[in-house]
């Protein structure tokens, strides 16, 4: 997403190579919106746009439209966990998602009762399809892979009706309690998963193209095939011919989607987080002091992933030949196209030798020329009968994959409560911020504990941007965050709003200017318009405390209007 700086009845902007800048001008029910344009002699140029003003109502029931809240009681310790979630749509559809569940321990565990609690924020890009999907099979996958590690521990052979029965089942085997063993066997969920989504067309197309067509060179038409747009939607935005019951597709071609997912071992007191794009969880941490104040600290779970981050530039870099570096990652984007470093889906950038060669095609292409027949070769069978051409090969790939779904998994070991204590527990009280990146776009780690810990104090109305740092105290000893940003947008001398009930409702209100009449106007700009100034946001917010089980609501509410 484009960056803004925000300034009183100004945005000024970068888009492409040249700066621009858009004026609003306040009406009482209109406002002027200035954006560039190109004439036909290719310059570019300012026009103006009067577009209608939401009402204030209109605005708050945006806000707080796709907004709930839950909370739930846990073992062994009868811990209260509370979450809530909410998003905002600038693409319409919306391109984000989200899931959560949670999965009760095997009582017959010798190690004790406790739960499995995930929670997980999906971003689309170049379409909704992907993060729909993931929302509803991601967490069962990864269940169903830390399931094979209990019965791999155990030495038993569950078979593959059990396997099966496990991966829908709202119980689970014993989670091996080793960060280690753990964090790769998510590792390899998400890895085994994306990957069967992409062999799911070249499987299609190899066993429908018969082999005198193939030496004569003729490609099948299959976009009549049962399975056409059921195995090539899949693998150009992440879908699944194995889980295409899940999800009615759309008529469109569309790319992948970034996946963040929480997961809260309640027995063993382990916090994980697994990250495959650019979204990011934070995490604030009450720290008590002895003069009763107390501070948050700010522990950033995650780095974002794209070109822009240092650390995934070396990587990608170190992938490829030595010739690609100047290729690989340019104006921080991958070949020039694709933002996130990591993601499900995205087959034009990725399409492993392996997979190819399951379409016995000819062992005397290159590897490129390979891949650009196999793309074309797909595009031809499925996708061209039904009037949906794909996306081109991007021209600098050489040796893919330039993208990845293997996610950063993040361990932490937390006291998610002490037995026998009837208060919280010292720094007990706490809260994990996972979303998508349009929240990080307008704000930064520090700015969203701060506003999430001025809630839990209980602040209301309107505070000054320079007197909340000194409201909301924060440690020096909390971690910094790794951008993969190229700016945000700067909302110095405007107020923070404390209007909402609903937590992640709360930061959405912030990341669109806290004050009514700027959340008003950028609500009022329409979709694709919309996308020069916000991205999509989802967000959910996990805090935890010693739970009293009267006053634990287990429905899913909306938040109050």
């Amino acid at each position: 997403m484009l960056r803004r700086v925000w300034k009183p009845l100004a945005v000024t902007s970068a888009i492409g190579a040249a700066g621009s800048t858009y004026y609003f001008t306040r009406a009482r029910e209109t406002f002027d919106l200035s954006i560039p344009i190109r004439g036909a002699d290719g310059k570019r140029t300012m026009s103006k746009q009067s577009l209608l003003l939401q009402s204030l109502a209109e605005s708050e029931a945006r806000i707080r439209e796709h907004a709930s809240s839950q909370s739930t009681q846990t073992r062994p310790d009868g811990v209260t966990w509370n979450h809530t979630t909410a998003k905002l749509a600038s693409n319409n559809p919306i391109e984000d998602a989200h899931s959560h569940q949670v999965i009760q321990r095997d009582p017959l565990d010798p190690a004790g009762a406790g739960d499995y609690l995930f929670y997980s924020v999906f971003d689309g890009h170049g379409g909704f399809e992907t993060s729909q999907l993931l929302s509803r099979t991601l967490i069962r996958a990864t269940a169903l892979e830390l399931s094979a590690l209990s019965l791999h521990s155990q030495a038993q052979n569950a078979g593959v009706f059990s396997r099966f029965k496990s991966y829908f089942s709202k119980s689970s085997p014993v989670l091996d309690a080793n960060p280690e063993v753990v964090s790769q066997a998510i590792q390899r969920a998400f890895v085994n998963f994306d990957a069967e989504l992409l062999k799911a067309p070249v499987r299609v197309l190899a066993e429908n193209w018969d082999e005198e067509s193939r030496k004569t060179g003729v490609i099948p038409d299959l976009s009549k095939h049962p399975l056409a747009l059921t195995s090539m939607l899949p693998a150009m935005s992440g879908s699944s011919t194995l889980l295409y019951h899940f999800f009615h597709y759309s008529k469109d071609v569309k790319t992948g989607s970034c996946a963040l997912m929480t997961l809260f071992d309640t027995a063993h007191d382990n916090l994980y987080v697994a990250l495959a794009g650019d979204c990011r969880a934070v995490a604030g941490i009450w720290e008590p002091s002895d003069d009763g104040k107390g501070k948050w600290r700010v522990d950033v779970l995650t780095e974002d992933q794209t070109g822009r981050n240092p650390n995934e530039l070396k990587r990608i870099q170190s992938e490829h030949p030595k010739e690609e570096e100047g290729d690989v990652v340019r104006n921080g984007r991958i070949l020039g196209g694709l933002e996130p470093s990591r993601a499900f889906g995205d087959a034009r950038y990725k399409w492993p030798a392996e997979m190819q060669m399951m379409c016995v095609f000819s062992p005397f292409l290159s590897l490129a020329l390979l891949i650009l027949f196999v793309f074309q070769s797909l595009n031809q069978a499925f996708m061209v009968g039904n009037n949906m051409p794909m996306r081109r090969t991007p021209p600098t790939l050489k040796t893919p994959p330039y993208v990845t779904s293997l996610p950063v998994v993040t361990h932490r070991k937390l006291s998610f409560a002490e037995a026998g204590k009837e208060a919280p527990a010292p720094g007990s009280l706490r809260f994990v911020v996972m979303a998508t990146d349009g929240l990080w776009d307008a704000l930064t780690s520090e700015e969203v504990v701060r506003l999430v810990g001025g809630h839990f104090t209980g602040l209301k109305g309107f505070v000054p941007k320079a007197d909340l740092p000194s409201i909301v105290p924060l440690s020096a000893t909390g971690s910094s965050t790794v951008e993969g940003k190229d700016s945000r947008r700067d909302l110095t001398g405007k107020n923070w709003a404390f209007k909402d009930e609903n937590l992640s409702a709360h930061l959405i209100r912030n990341a669109m200017g806290g004050d009514d009449n700027e959340v008003q106007q950028m609500l009022s700009i329409p979709p694709p318009l919309s996308r020069r100034f916000r991205d999509d946001i989802t967000v959910t917010v996990v805090w935890w405390e010693h739970g009293k089980p009267e006053s634990v609501n287990t429905e899913t509410v909306k938040a109050k209007l």
